[in-house]
């Protein structure tokens, strides 16, 4: 806590020599604009692409319905057979149905959308 105090007076005090009443703030400002920048930069490369990252999902994970193929985080593939509040029941396949958290789904993979107009097969 000292150090803050001993920064804010070191930039708060004029420098040597300079006139009484002249250049405190600027001195300030001037150590402030560095930790300012970071505070800009870190914002636009890290904390807003996460963001939208997020909105991203969490549109994903509503948008799901029955019968869709999705991914979860460990790599099981499988059709929704049922979905809860938080919760999803897979079919994997062969019988086999898991139930998995909601947020543990990667992609959702939708048999039902048209397939887009460049995938044409060339004979």
């Amino acid at each position: 806590m000292s150090s803050i105090i001993m920064f804010f007076q070191q930039a708060a005090a004029p420098a040597a020599g300079a006139a009484p009443g002249g250049d405190g703030m600027g001195a300030l400002l001037a150590n402030l604009m560095l930790p300012i920048g970071m505070i800009v930069i870190f914002y636009f490369l890290l904390i807003r692409p996460q963001n939208n990252r997020m909105k991203k999902h969490k549109a994903m994970l509503a948008g799901m319905k029955k019968g869709d193929t999705v991914v979860t985080q460990g790599g099981i593939i499988g059709r929704i057979f049922a979905l809860k509040d938080d919760e999803i029941v897979l079919d994997t396949g062969e019988g086999g149905k898991l139930r998995i958290v909601r947020g543990m789904i990667v992609d959702v993979k939708n048999p039902s959308a048209p397939a887009p107009a460049n995938d044409s097969k060339e004979s």
